[in-house]
């Protein structure tokens, strides 16, 4: 039998390959493998469930990640997944797979985090496993929420003329990992070295602790927007662009100048890395901001948000294209996190 790396498939390839083998047998699943989170119908409302696995050494660090920040960015990047299918969460489970080297007190501001993170999306913890682990923190979570099903958003659902849109800022967590990675090289080669974060709190606070956009859910509902299509900036904007064009059969056309990069973000970029900004927002990913698209009358309702930025519009030609600040159009690549390589590809 020959053998195949899964280095060649990727992460995406892999979830495709899986999903091509995947029967539906329920009439209650309206929506199984390839969104933001699965959607079941319970009545007259639906059911949305999805999970995040957070693995030592690939997802985080604990040399420079607080426990109790990290029990609450797990809750975050679960409740984020609700979030882009325009949906409400309301309990959580959560696994660990736990090494001896971890102490009842560890556990504890872990879960400090997390309980923090209940309070804060208002979900309920409702069970779990625990087990234990060779080496290494392994936390596996799954959130469930509720939506109505005219409420949903998809990733499948743009249109030609949709406007595309994104929120708060980009590029800031990659570039706080960045800076935690650094500053632990210089630690390791000097151990008596103080953390040198002045001027880089943001992009930081950005990597350890995202906020998952509940709140622009709630504002849309407000001002009865429903996206057309919309998925979470887990794995960089470009990555998650081509998700949406790709499943509605669309073509996209974004703009550089329109991309919101936060200035702390810039200077890091800049100063520090000198690397642009714009391919830092590009093809970060971890910002956990909500990416969709709305119609152009629902642009009035919008237009006046100052944490929602007009990045783009959605085409009939199944190309997705930058339109560079020096006025080129240049095809989009998604460049983010590999899992299976463990590099950004």
């Amino acid at each position: 039998m020959s053998r195949t790396e899964l280095s060649a498939l990727g992460e995406f390839g892999l979830i495709n390959r899986i999903a091509k083998s995947t029967k539906i047998n329920n009439k209650s699943t309206l929506k199984g493998i390839g969104d933001d989170a699965a959607v079941i119908r319970i009545g007259d409302s639906c059911q949305l469930i999805s999970t995040d696995m957070l693995v030592e050494n690939i997802h985080f660090d604990l040399s420079y990640t607080p426990l109790p920040h990290l029990g609450y960015k797990s809750v975050a990047v679960n409740v984020s997944d609700i979030a882009a299918m325009n949906g409400t969460p309301e309990q959580i489970t959560v696994s660990l797979a736990l090494s001896n080297r971890f102490s009842v007190e560890a556990i504890d501001a872990l879960y400090e985090g997390i309980f923090a993170a209940c309070e804060d999306y208002k979900v309920d913890l409702v069970g779990g496993d625990t087990t234990s682990s060779p080496s290494g923190l392994v936390i596996s979570i799954t959130v469930i929420g509720r939506a109505n099903p005219e409420q949903i958003a998809y990733r499948n659902g743009a249109k030609k003329g949709d406007i595309l849109c994104v929120t708060g800022d980009l590029g800031a967590a990659y570039m706080g990992l960045k800076i935690l990675q650094m500053q632990k090289v210089e630690f390791l080669e000097n151990p008596q070295m103080q953390p040198q974060l002045e001027g880089r709190e943001y992009v930081v606070k950005r990597q350890l602790r995202p906020n998952a956009r509940m709140d622009i859910i709630h504002e849309l509902a407000d001002n009865q927007v429903v996206p057309t299509a919309m998925i979470d900036v887990s794995d960089g904007l470009a990555s998650e662009i081509l998700h949406i064009a790709t499943q509605s059969g669309v073509g996209v056309m974004v703009y550089e100048d329109k991309l919101p990069i936060d200035r702390e973000t810039y200077e890091v970029a800049i100063n520090d890395f000198k690397v642009s900004p714009s391919i830092c927002a590009l093809n970060g990913g971890e910002d956990y901001e909500l990416l969709f698209t709305i119609k152009q009358e629902d642009y009035e309702k919008l237009k006046t948000h100052e944490d929602i930025s007009f990045i783009g519009y959605i085409t009939d030609d199944k190309e997705v294209n930058l339109a560079t600040a020096g006025g080129q159009k240049v095809p989009m690549e998604a460049q983010g996190w590999n899992h299976f390589k463990g590099k950004q590809s």
